[in-house]
């Protein structure tokens, strides 16, 4: 994979990301037994973002711009 390809699948990893729930949300009410799962999905994800230098706390702040608020440090 050249660069300009990774960086493009790094892109979308973000832009996913965003979309994803917040492992505080994932419950077993809400996906039933399945919230492991689903909890081990994220994990994969933010470790994959982490690894890449990534911080997947600002990756929501970075996909979008025009509604993040402005950081103060």
């Amino acid at each position: 994979m050249n660069e300009e390809d990774k960086k493009a699948t790094l892109e979308a990893l973000k832009i996913a990301f965003t979309y994803m729930p917040k492992s505080i949300e994932v419950n077993k009410y809400e996906y039933g037994d399945r919230y492991q799962v689903v909890l081990e999905h994220v994990e994969t994800v933010r470790e994959v973002l982490l690894v890449n230098g990534i911080d997947p706390d600002e990756v929501d702040g970075e996909v979008n711009t025009d509604i993040a608020p402005n950081s103060t440090y």
